[in-house]
């Protein structure tokens, strides 16, 4: 659909749970969240209305709250599972640029550049797993830098195009485990207890369909929406965390900066 054609939440929702079912590579044409695919940079300058992304992170915040949270909290008691968040100055930067950034390269920028988002993905996987520091924050910027330099547009040679006919086959697979690995990878969160292995992945539910979602978004809207998003889902309980901390009493306030 074009912006303009938009017919809001419940059209999202249906080409969401379409894509779902079957995921698939799209041409460059008008498509999910109102949005022409764009592989340029426009890939990462198109971004929806902020209206329409507020509304898809409140959905994503109502199901995590009424429907994962009660299942969450049953485990986690089952088991002895705790969340090990840290709570220190930077946290609200972390989860609102930090985390979205790097983890939206790592985990979904490929889907739709496959042999590019490869490429990347050890220096990537090196700057998420160490966290902001001068030097992965050097390397950060320079795997920007390689994503945003201008690049003609040229007709892919015959030889690549077997492999990326296949790529494009088992993409439901890709796109699915790309959302699974990006929920396993949250379980680092928890001091898990004596929790059955079984029951782990209930503690990420909330990040496994909010990987749905983001992978559905980078693929229709392109990276810099899928951003933009992430930043506004993990904005939320990061806002009200630290809100609480400065209201409740005996809580200390927030972190000095």
């Amino acid at each position: 659909m074009s912006e303009a054609r938009a017919t809001g939440l419940g059209s999202d929702v249906r080409d969401f749970l379409a894509f779902v079912r079957r995921p698939v590579l799209a041409g460059r044409r008008p498509s999910g969240m109102g949005l022409p695919v764009d592989n340029g940079r426009a890939d990462w300058l198109r971004l929806p209305r902020l209206r329409r992304m507020l509304v898809w992170a409140g959905l994503l915040w109502l199901v995590s709250l009424l429907v994962f949270s009660p299942l969450i909290i049953s485990v986690a008691e089952t088991g002895g599972a705790t969340h090990r968040m840290v709570l220190h100055q930077w946290l609200w930067l972390h989860a609102i640029a930090w985390a979205p950034l790097t983890e939206e390269l790592v985990f979904r920028y490929w889907l739709r550049r496959p042999w590019l988002g490869a490429a990347l993905l050890p220096p990537l996987i090196a700057v998420l797993v160490n966290g902001p520091t001068w030097w992965t924050g050097s390397l950060l910027a320079l795997v920007l830098a390689v994503l945003w330099w201008p690049r003609n547009r040229h007709r892919v040679p015959r030889k690549a195009w077997r492999p990326l006919r296949a790529y494009c086959r088992f993409f439901p697979w890709v796109f699915h485990l790309s959302a699974l690995a990006f929920a396993g990878m949250h379980l680092i969160n928890f001091n898990l207890g004596h929790l059955a292995w079984w029951l782990m992945p209930v503690l990420v539910l909330p990040q496994w369909l909010a990987g749905l979602v983001l992978g559905w978004v980078r693929t229709r809207a392109g990276i810099g929406a899928a951003i933009v998003l992430h930043g506004i889902y993990n904005a939320g309980p990061v806002l009200v965390l630290m809100l609480a901390m400065w209201l409740l009493p005996g809580s200390g306030g927030l972190p000095a900066m």
